[in-house]
């Protein structure tokens, strides 16, 4: 029986189609793969409604999304770790693997990487996706497809506690508690993080991250100055943060973030928001900060697979609303309302 595939593309600003595309055959070293669940990035709704993120324009119809998991339908010749009917996590981002980065073991900063659903990459918001294999990674049993494709934000949450050098004993403030802010908070706890305090202006994101066992948990008011939040937080806390990760991109989460860490503490930015800002980099040089970016995730995928298959974290807590495939303009316009109260929103393909 002939298989029929379509996907969801993105043909400009908020007109998202779902239309019929080929089936791309694997070569030696991919896998084909029946596309199961795929979580809505808060980059896939940039896309949507902006058309552009920084340098990277959707000028021509474009596939959309990249958190993804499948079943592996059909493999290439040289495939020797993954089988047919093996369910896989899709890590979305394949590098070239000969540059200097790549052998260097950094390959998030190949320039040549070919990242799903980042223009002019097509993503994996289809029913048949071909994928490289050495960049599928297959699930246990007792880990759900669903979870499979939120290892992906789960991996910037790793990459970021790695960045921060989160240990046992670090108080940590989280500035941001959307799906990458709540997962770094999870992804903190497990690697052994004394106190982990979260800050947001939604209230509704910050009850989840309460369920999720933060220790501390601040919103953050419009109204109040700088330093009422720094002092605010900081007495709940009972102490100033050795370590604050940045999960929201915004200029004055930043200042913040410079503001209140301890001297001789990291400041790790994993948002990305304007390319030009107004930071007190004086406090930062005073205080001996060090300031770390985060861009993506690397080698950590496993890591991320891991937490979720000794069941120290539990992914599905973040998934608020759940579509089928062929709900996928609804599942975007519920991602991209104010009002919606969305934090991780799913798609499946099953």
């Amino acid at each position: 029986m002939a298989r029929k595939n379509s996907a969801a593309v993105l043909h400009g600003i908020n007109d998202l189609r779902i239309e019929p595309v080929d089936i791309v055959e694997p070569n030696d070293n991919e896998v084909l793969l029946k596309m199961a669940s795929v979580g809505i990035c808060g980059s896939d709704v940039h896309y949507l409604v902006h058309g552009r993120i920084g340098d990277f324009v959707v000028d021509r119809p474009m596939i959309i999304g990249h958190e993804s998991s499948g079943t592996v339908i059909q493999r290439g010749k040289n495939v020797k770790h993954l089988n047919v009917g093996d369910r896989v996590a899709i890590e979305p981002g394949v590098p070239c693997r000969t540059c200097e980065f790549c052998k260097s073991g950094h390959y998030n900063l190949c320039q040549e990487i070919q990242f799903c659903a980042t223009p002019p990459v097509h993503g994996s918001l289809r029913k048949f996706y071909t994928h490289a294999a050495d960049f599928c990674y297959k699930l246990p049993d007792h880990v759900s497809l669903e979870e499979g494709a939120l290892l992906e934000p789960l991996s910037v949450g790793v990459h970021a506690c790695k960045r921060a050098e989160v240990g046992i004993g670090s108080n940590l403030l989280i500035l941001g508690s959307g799906p990458v802010g709540l997962v770094t908070l999870v992804a903190a706890k497990c690697m052994g993080a004394k106190k982990v305090a979260i800050a947001d202006l939604m209230e509704y994101r910050l009850d989840l991250a309460r369920k999720l066992k933060a220790d501390v948990v601040y919103p953050i008011v419009n109204t109040n100055t700088e330093q009422e939040n720094v002092d605010n937080i900081s007495k709940l806390m009972e102490c100033q943060p050795d370590i604050t990760i940045d999960a929201s991109g915004a200029e004055s989460s930043i200042r913040l973030a410079i503001r209140i860490t301890k001297a001789g503490g990291k400041v790790v930015l994993v948002g990305m928001g304007k390319p030009e800002m107004n930071i007190p980099l004086g406090d930062a040089l005073v205080k001996e900060l060090d300031i770390r970016g985060v861009f993506r995730y690397v080698n950590d995928y496993s890591d991320a697979l891991d937490l979720v298959s000794t069941k120290n974290i539990n992914l599905g807590t973040i998934v608020t609303h759940r579509y089928k495939f062929e709900e996928t303009s609804q599942a975007f316009d519920t991602a991209k309302s104010t009002h919606s109260g969305a934090i991780k929103v799913i798609i499946n393909l099953d």
